[in-house]
């Protein structure tokens, strides 16, 4: 049987992205979509959908607003999150969310959470699954609290992974900048770098460059409607946001 769901998102090309990978997916109907949280609440109650795909920031309503009248009115509808915005995961779980995603969507996340989904529609014990899943997001935190050894010179730094600005391709390796040091590291490639690295907080804006989206001061508007980044370090660097980035990167800020 297939799940009904409905996509709720203030815009409408993230509404769109959405039902053609759910579409893609098969095994789930697309009813309806609501471009705010007041229709949101208003077409859930008449179409009685199985999953709420819902955005967070949404002007008017908020989503953790629309899954607390939900819960206040005893819906049925299971709540996944979806979002350009990680730091709300652990409140996602307290209006007793079935699953959160991160823009853009992964189509294998995606997958994931419709499964789980499909779990909790069949299931009257949602608890231990989200508790399972909880505890997955805290193990992935902590996973990625690496340290790493910077060069300078013929000297070696240990640097908190959180710590780093941003890394860049050069002719002699890879350069990473903190706030403290700069040096090279031993990776070949920003890909190997990048593995060791918190994908949700470091963002590959460029092939040759690394960034961490918490240490960004500014971002300037550059030629045919991209970005450049100024970065919070001693030089304020400025790093180029490549053209396959920037739709990224304006859903993330909302820009």
């Amino acid at each position: 049987m297939n799940l009904r769901a409905m996509v709720v998102d203030d815009e409408q090309p993230a509404r769109d992205e959405l039902c053609f990978l759910l579409e893609q997916h098969g095994g789930v109907d697309v009813v309806g979509q609501a471009g705010n949280g007041l229709e949101a609440l208003t077409m859930i109650e008449r179409l009685d959908p199985d999953v709420v795909f819902l955005d967070v920031q949404m002007p008017g309503l908020a989503g953790f607003e629309v899954a607390r009248r939900l819960m206040a009115a005893e819906s049925t509808a299971h709540i996944i999150f979806v979002t350009a915005f990680d730091q709300y995961a652990i409140e996602a779980f307290e209006v007793n969310a079935v699953d959160y995603l991160l823009k853009p969507v992964d189509p294998n996340r995606l997958d994931q959470a419709i499964q789980r989904a499909r779990r909790r529609v069949s299931s009257d014990q949602p608890l231990s699954d989200q508790l399972e899943r909880l505890a997955q997001i805290m193990a992935g935190r902590l996973g990625h609290r690496e340290q790493l050894a910077i060069r300078v010179g013929e000297r070696f730094f240990l640097v908190q992974a959180d710590e780093i600005i941003y890394a860049s391709l050069a002719d002699d390796g890879i350069n990473i900048v903190t706030s403290h040091v700069a040096g090279t590291s031993n990776y070949r490639t920003l890909d190997e770098l990048q593995a060791r690295l918190d994908p949700n907080v470091f963002w590959r804006v460029h092939r040759s460059h690394l960034v961490n989206i918490n240490k960004i001061k500014e971002i300037v508007p550059w030629f045919s409607r991209n970005y450049m980044l100024r970065m919070r370090d001693a030089k304020a660097t400025e790093i180029p946001v490549s053209r396959s980035q920037t739709k990224r990167l304006r859903e993330y800020l909302k820009l």
